[in-house]
């Protein structure tokens, strides 16, 4: 269900993260997974780098946020047996590597929210902050972490 979701908006899944330091990618505590920060990482690389509001234009960052929470789901996918295991998303996390002068975070992270609900519809609508800050690992334009609770 979700991989056709995927297939029909053109996207699939990455392989499954690996640590870039000493943390694990998925952590589970009961029925809650805790995805840890993903950044937007294609083919190896980190695919935007620098700020928003002057490196980086708002639909460039959030092509940014759907290829991180691509990420986080592939981490998901990684720690459940079959999709239909999510009972709901629970939040997101976003953090936006932002110019001093750029106030527009929401709309970045926005298109994280929106991937998830047309791929869960009710069960993807979460709770959110959409943060900005001074600087990322590796210069990505943002980073996302999520919550899921499991069935």
């Amino acid at each position: 269900m979700i991989e056709t979701k995927l297939e029909q908006l053109g996207l699939k899944l990455p392989e499954i993260p690996a640590a870039i330091g000493l943390y694990l990618p998925v952590q589970r505590s009961g029925q809650l997974l805790f995805v840890s920060g993903q950044l937007p990482i294609q083919d190896g690389q980190v695919a935007y780098t620098g700020k928003l509001g002057r490196d980086v234009t708002i639909e460039q960052g959030q092509q940014a946020a759907r290829l991180a929470v691509l990420r986080c789901l592939a981490a998901v996918r990684s720690s459940i047996n079959h999709w239909n295991e999510i009972n709901k998303i629970i939040r997101l996390t976003g953090y936006v590597q932002s110019a001093d002068d750029f106030f527009d975070q929401p709309a970045v992270i926005n298109a994280a929210s929106e991937l998830l609900e047309n791929l869960f519809g009710a069960a993807g609508k979460h709770a959110r902050a959409a943060v900005g800050v001074n600087a990322l690992p590796m210069n990505a334009c943002c980073e996302i972490e999520m919550i899921v609770e499991l069935k």
